[in-house]
This record gives C-alpha cells, sequence and structure tokens, in this order.
C-alpha cells in the first residue's frame, strides 16, 4: 500500500503538501481539491491502514484529537461559522485514497454547500436495525 498511497508519499516527503500540523503520529494539511478555503486532511502517519476498519486504535485516537485541535483553528482562521468533520470509507462511500483520512471543512452562513438528505424510520425499522447493530458489536 505505501508505494502506491499519495498521503504516504506526503508523510514521507516525496510529493508536496501544505501543512498547517504535523506531530509524531498525525499530519495535517490543506486538500489539493477542497470543498471549501481552508479544507484540511488529517492523517496518521502510519502506512499500515486504508480506512476507519484497520486504523490501530492508538492511531486513531491520535487522529482525532488532531482533527479536534484543527477544527478550532480552521473555524478561528477561516471565520467560518462552523465545521464538517467527516470520513469516507471505502469505495461506495466516497473514498478516493486508501489511507484513513478526517476532512475538517469550514462552513460559511449560506455557503450553499447544504446539508444532507433527512428521512424518517418506518414502523418497527429502527427497533430491527438496532438489533442487527448491537448484534454485531
Amino acid at each position: 500500500m505505501a508505494d502506491n498511497c499519495v498521503f504516504c508519499k506526503i508523510v514521507r516527503g516525496e510529493l508536496p503538501s501544505f501543512k498547517v500540523y504535523e506531530d509524531d503520529k498525525t499530519l495535517a494539511f490543506l486538500d489539493i481539491h477542497p470543498i471549501s478555503a481552508g479544507h484540511t486532511l488529517v492523517i496518521p502517519k502510519a502506512e499500515t491502514a486504508r480506512n476507519i476498519f484497520d486504523v490501530t486504535p492508538e492511531d486513531w485516537r491520535a487522529t482525532t484529537e488532531t482533527a479536534r485541535k484543527v477544527a478550532h483553528a480552521v473555524e478561528k482562521a477561516m471565520q467560518a461559522d462552523g465545521v464538517n468533520i467527516m470520513m469516507n470509507n471505502r469505495e461506495h462511500a466516497g473514498q478516493v485514497v486508501d489511507h484513513p483520512h478526517i476532512h475538517v471543512i469550514p462552513r460559511h452562513k449560506g455557503d450553499g454547500l447544504g446539508q444532507w438528505k433527512h428521512s424518517a424510520y418506518k414502523d418497527g425499522e429502527a427497533e430491527s436495525l438496532k438489533q442487527k447493530i448491537s448484534a454485531a458489536l
């Protein structure tokens, strides 16, 4: 994975990036295809995981803590009205780079980005789903 992974190449210094934060376990840099100005990606430096399903608990904790720090900075620096924190896992959820990464996206009132479509559960559906998810845990 590490040889072809664009984020691994950024961690190793083989590709340029606009780094905004770095520590021993994580790296945060501007997304080159931002949803809005200041859109930042936060990644674990470890080159062993592809997504949330195989990232180690230690790397996940470090990455989410860095995302929290970066969210504060992005909101302040971009004078945003809020931020979206999101992560796509696997191709059909929109993941493009096979390396865990959290998006920190600044939002402004009236930015036109919209929100997700919401719906309601049918009668009995929520109870059935709750049982399936609980059983999988």
